[in-house]
């Protein structure tokens, strides 16, 4: 059985980098190859918003409004991948979440695209 944990800090002051980890736990090794691995954010009283994907093979895609402060990377030996978003704001306050999904998750909210989902962490941006 696949699962996904989310960990990091759950308070960043404005204008830090938030650094948010997704251990994948279970599932093959093909499993991990042929997965998009994705950070999904819903912030309070919103739905949930498409942040930006990883493939096995290292190709990354992001949402436009985020693209020039989000990094997505991944260590394939510890079957792990990460978000960095960087010069944060309070508007950056929400549950992240990673799920993993195959190319019809690409972009995508709707959790019935995807085949993980972790349980998602709180980060409160805040001085």
């Amino acid at each position: 059985q696949v699962q996904l944990q989310e960990s990091g800090p759950g308070l960043v002051k404005p204008s830090q980098t938030l650094s948010l980890t997704c251990t994948v736990s279970g599932g093959s090794t093909t499993m991990y190859y042929y997965t998009y691995w994705t950070w999904i954010r819903q912030p309070p009283g919103k739905g949930l918003e498409w942040i930006g994907s990883i493939h096995y093979s290292g190709s990354t895609y992001y949402i436009p409004s985020l693209k020039s402060r989000a990094s997505i990377s991944r260590d394939t030996s510890k079957n792990l991948f990460t978000l960095e978003l960087s010069s944060v704001t309070p508007e950056d306050t929400a549950v992240y979440y990673c799920a993993g999904g195959g190319p019809s998750s690409l972009r995508e909210t709707d959790r019935r695209k995807y085949n993980y989902w972790g349980q998602g962490t709180q980060v409160t941006v805040s001085s």
